[in-house]
């Protein structure tokens, strides 16, 4: 399982989903690089997980929603400082890793 949370996405996924209820495209919007096939992939896996819940309305054009389950929500809660650390240092991240691959690359 911790290799199912881990994934590249999944934990961008459960927050950006969130306490609300989501479009497949809100979702996809908020998460810059999250491509459509990866996108349907991580939501796939984590329905199949119990972790989150797919309606299909039945209008035209179709729409469809996910929202975290209850199991989710525990998940959610229990990443949520993982999630805000992550993004809080994503540049600070960013610029050790490219300082990294200088000094790599100058060997």
């Amino acid at each position: 399982m911790l290799d199912r949370v881990s994934g590249k996405w999944t934990l961008n996924v459960i927050h950006v989903i969130g306490t609300e209820t989501k479009r497949f495209t809100v979702i996809k919007r908020e998460i810059p690089g999250l491509s459509q096939r990866m996108l349907t992939v991580t939501l796939r896996n984590l329905e199949r997980d119990g972790l989150v819940t797919r309606t299909v309305h039945p209008i035209a054009p179709p729409r469809v929603d996910y929202e975290l389950t209850p199991l989710g929500h525990t998940l959610r809660s229990a990443v949520c400082g993982l999630l805000d650390w992550s993004m809080t240092n994503v540049d600070a991240i960013d610029r050790a890793r490219e300082a990294y691959d200088a000094r790599q690359a100058d060997m």
